[in-house]
């Protein structure tokens, strides 16, 4: 390359998509005067203009190529790099191979588990149908989940009539591999997560870090003597987020009902099976929600017929 300097430098820039390997090459000189000056011969002005005598009288003219930008997240240098006496530099990435970074240059896009919880009557499924409607409706394809629903069928149902049809999770459903038999599952909405078994927790945290699933679920905290689900208390120590529900239920008093209460013949009772499957309509058995004060007196209110709590077995 005779009349032209050059250098040949290596460049290593960091950042997100690794290290990459640049090479600058430096411009040729400075290109010589027209022979004919800046207004042609003997001052005579060229016909056509300057740039046609150019075109009639070529020389050899610097070629500015476009910069390339470099790898990973930094804007491509300027075209005159100061460190360089000013010379015009391009710059050329010559390995796109991240070299110090183990992770891939196009990662998975990672999932997250919500757990929202609140008492009976609180909206938890009319949340869960809406937001199964929000995700289904930009074209994402899910999972409607539920077990132990007031209806007592294989289905999510609202106290305000909204209703879906359902997978009901049985005791030995592994949730992976009903997801992995799907196509292209993007999210699960999980009614009642508070009575799935702990392994099945378990195994909506494996979906969402292992396959980038969306997992929301919805339930209850904890059971008629106050105390939390087993699968409940996994959810609040896995989940990424977790929300009380902000819909206000009121204890018979006014205050905000916090704990439910299980009620039998009218009494308020705090042993028995865990799981009683019931609703708050004054059944013979059925459930109410108290704040906690009323709760620890086990006070009911006027509205019982026989107002009492239980004496414990």
């Amino acid at each position: 390359m005779q009349g032209m300097e050059r250098r040949d430098f290596l460049r290593f820039t960091g950042g997100p998509a690794g290290t990459a390997l640049l090479t600058a090459r430096t411009r040729s000189p400075p290109r010589p005067a027209c022979p004919r000056g800046p207004r042609g011969l003997r001052g005579e002005p060229h016909r056509g203009g300057h740039a046609a005598a150019h075109r009639a009288h070529p020389v050899r003219r610097r070629v500015h190529p476009t910069p390339v930008t470099p790898l990973g997240s930094r804007t491509c240098p300027p075209n005159r790099w100061p460190g360089y006496g000013g010379q015009s530099v391009c710059w050329r990435a010559v390995n796109e191979t991240p070299a110090l970074s183990s992770a891939p240059a196009h990662a998975r896009r990672d999932g997250v588990l919500r757990f929202f919880h609140g008492p009976m009557d609180c909206g938890k499924s009319t949340l869960a149908l809406q937001m199964n409607y929000n995700h289904s409706r930009q074209g994402r394809r899910g999972l409607v989940l539920t077990k132990h629903d007031r209806s007592g069928g294989a289905q999510v149902t609202s106290r305000i009539g909204l209703g879906l049809d359902a997978i009901e999770v049985g005791e030995d459903l592994d949730l992976v591999r009903l997801v992995a038999a799907g196509d292209g599952i993007d999210y699960l909405i999980c009614d009642e997560a508070c009575f799935y078994t702990v392994e099945q927790i378990e195994q909506l945290a494996d979906l969402v870090d292992d396959h980038g699933v969306d997992v929301y679920a919805f339930g209850l905290a904890s059971d008629f003597r106050s105390q939390m689900f087993p699968a409940a208390r996994r959810l609040f120590e896995l989940a990424d987020e977790v929300a009380r529900l902000q819909v206000e239920v009121l204890c018979w008093c006014g205050r905000q009902g916090r704990l439910n209460a299980r009620v039998v013949d009218g009494v308020m009772v705090r042993t028995g099976e865990q799981v009683v499957i019931a609703d708050t309509d004054g059944s013979q058995v059925h459930y109410r929600v108290l704040c906690r004060r009323h709760y620890r007196n086990g006070d009911l209110g006027a509205s019982e017929a026989q107002p009492r709590l239980a004496a414990p077995a």
